[in-house]
């Protein structure tokens, strides 16, 4: 080998040797070393500190809460997620942690509804027979006491002394002696209407003597209920002297309320239980559903039958009823703690990833036990806050708007359209609202058919380039926007004349 290196060779050696030098003594002029000049970037300061159960409580540093609690930090940082702006919060990973915060992802899913009331137990009205005289005349004789005495078919309840009864057996005993066939049918016809037992007519026709007392029996097995004689009363038609009352089945009323009214249908499971049998559940069935609402209560009242052939079930029982409403439509769901109620309207914390959270408003309709039901204003799989979410909504909500700044099923172009690269597009709408101060405006849009979108309503950011001025709701306006980091961006916006309107250039 050449004791010295000539040539091309000797240019390559004199570069590299010359970089390093430089490297070196610009590190040693600066006073740095190569791992300092790849130090790690600087951690973010916060801005203030808040109390975790008071969000108006601040202070400049560190600190405890009137409460005794850790003061939590707040970064300026207004966040970076996919649905990040007006009201985005980001909150370091360890106070996530000591604060609890746990999510759940929203889902497709069933409501597993279930309605719980009260009610009272009472007789089967349509097997109650009430009992009245269609004569006037003393009670010489009372065999049943008192209410809830049980009777059965056929056994005698009173004896009852009438002079119409007395006349209408003379004259059936006449029509008899004079072997008139019309007069004997006429007479008899008047005995049952006046309601005489058939027993009692075919002793007449028999022994040919008339009885002064006359015995009526019950015409139904059950139990006595509204005893309204007692032995001597004198009593006239029309008037109701008990009533004989079933109890297999039975019925119970139940009230629901006018927010669930919707789900009741007839013939729906029920199930019962009641203090005095705890631990024994009897099964049910809705039977009849009331068409009107109490105007006092806003209640709907809700009949209800149950077998009872123990007959354990007594008219007037309190009772605790669930009705098992079969709902088969699937909606988005999320955890019931997840919802936070303000009474004008419902929000839902939002996990962002990475920290970043915003509160949003969401359109809620029913709930159970465990979900609540979303109709607008989240996705299946977005992830929200469960626990701690009140802390992130009181911070959220000071500069949050509540709207989302993107929705990608709305306006995201199709994976399956030849044409979803085109990253901008052109179409007309009618300005809905004007957020200035965000700069956002809110425009139901026409279909864009070269993304395959039909017609929707969505929220846009207009760039800082664009004048806002002179814009005003329920204007149409010709618009281009394109799409950056989940975001729509309106980069041109012109009102249009009250001129017939042509194609714009994206649904031609």
């Amino acid at each position: 080998m050449s004791k010295y290196i000539n040539g091309p060779g000797a240019l390559i050696v004199a570069a590299v040797l010359g970089s390093v030098l430089t490297f070196v003594g610009f590190a040693m002029f600066t006073g740095t070393t190569t791992t300092e000049v790849s130090s790690k970037p600087a951690e973010k300061k916060p801005i203030y500190w808040v109390a975790p159960m008071d969000a108006n409580y601040r202070r400049d540093k560190p600190g405890k809460s009137p409460m005794g609690m850790d003061l939590v930090p707040v970064y300026a940082d207004g966040g970076s997620g996919n649905d990040s702006g007006a009201g985005t919060i980001k909150i370091s990973p360890d106070v996530v942690n000591n604060l609890g915060v746990r999510v759940s992802r929203a889902r497709y899913g069933t409501l597993q509804n279930k309605i719980s009331t009260v009610g009272y137990v009472k007789y089967d009205e349509d097997e109650l027979v009430h009992v009245h005289p269609r004569v006037q005349g003393w009670i010489e004789k009372l065999y049943v006491k008192a209410e809830g005495d049980p009777v059965v078919k056929g056994e005698p309840l009173y004896d009852i002394y009438s002079p119409e009864l007395v006349n209408a057996q003379e004259e059936y005993l006449l029509a008899l002696e004079r072997n008139n066939q019309r007069l004997k049918r006429a007479a008899e016809d008047r005995l049952k209407a006046l309601q005489l037992p058939i027993k009692a007519i075919n002793q007449l026709k028999k022994f040919r003597k008339v009885k002064q007392n006359v015995t009526f029996y019950a015409p139904e097995s059950g139990v006595i209920d509204n005893l309204n004689i007692r032995e001597g009363f004198f009593v006239k038609p029309g008037k109701t002297l008990m009533s004989v009352g079933k109890l297999d089945p039975v019925w119970v009323e139940a009230e629901v309320f006018e927010s669930q009214s919707s789900l009741v249908k007839k013939g729906l499971p029920v199930s019962m239980t009641l203090d005095y049998a705890p631990g024994k559940q009897w099964k049910g069935r809705v039977d009849y559903i009331y068409p009107s609402l109490n105007p006092r209560t806003r209640t709907l009242k809700v009949r209800l039958r149950f077998a009872n052939k123990d007959e354990q079930l007594k008219p007037n029982m309190f009772a605790q009823v669930i009705i098992y409403p079969v709902d088969t439509k699937k909606s988005i769901l999320v955890p019931k703690e997840a919802v936070i109620r303000t009474g004008s309207k419902e929000r839902v914390v939002l996990a962002l990833g990475k920290g970043h959270f915003k509160s949003i408003e969401v359109k809620v309709g029913h709930y159970d036990d465990d979900s609540a039901e979303i109709l607008a204003g989240l996705d299946a799989g977005e992830k929200v806050v469960t626990s701690a979410q009140f802390l992130l909504d009181s911070e959220s909500s000071k500069s949050s708007d509540f709207m989302r700044m993107n929705h990608p099923l709305d306006d995201e172009p199709s994976s399956d359209n030849t044409s979803s690269t085109v990253e901008s597009a052109t179409v007309s709408g009618i300005i809905n609202n004007i957020m200035q101060e965000h700069r956002m405006v809110n425009i139901s849009r026409e279909p864009i058919k070269k993304w395959g979108r039909p017609a929707a309503t969505v929220d846009f950011i207009v760039s800082k380039d664009v004048v806002m001025e002179g814009l005003s709701n329920g204007e149409k306006v010709d618009f281009t926007f394109h799409m950056k980091d989940g975001q729509f961006i309106i980069t041109e916006i012109t009102p249009l004349s009250d001129e017939p309107e042509s194609n714009n250039r994206d649904n031609k």
